[in-house]
């Protein structure tokens, strides 16, 4: 599980952010987000030997503020398709932050910009 989730494609990349940066945004103790991990709600990468996930993958206000943060609506469902597909944590990572001009955008902006839908066709697409 190692990456830097780059790729030439995709210069800028994720923000990667360790877990309990993750936990501290969506106001839940550290281990709630590791059984999100198990449960493939979201998804890490190992990335300096530390596992972070994309601080992409919360919306909302988070941290310092009375609301927590949630995970962005259509990722579950967009990582269930992609790795019914044969993707790994890693391609799912470069999947979702490659820019695409026909969305426009990255299929993350997309997701957290409410267009799962097209997301999802995309995400189913690509496993054909």
């Amino acid at each position: 599980m190692t990456t830097s989730a780059t790729t030439p494609e995709n210069a800028a990349g994720p923000h990667l952010v360790p877990l309990p940066d993750i936990a501290e945004q969506l106001g839940v103790i550290v281990t709630r987000v590791h059984q999100l991990i198990r449960d493939r709600t979201v998804i890490a990468v190992r990335s300096d030997g530390v596992v972070k996930m994309p601080a992409e993958f919360i919306t909302g206000p988070g941290a310092g503020s009375d609301r927590p943060g949630e995970v962005v609506k259509g990722l579950t469902g967009t990582i269930t398709l992609l790795t019914d597909a044969g993707y790994t944590d890693e391609e799912i990572i470069d999947w979702l932050f490659r820019p695409d001009e026909t969305l426009p955008g990255t299929p993350m902006q997309a997701l957290r910009d409410n267009r799962g839908t097209e997301v999802k066709r995309r995400a189913q697409a690509s496993g054909f």
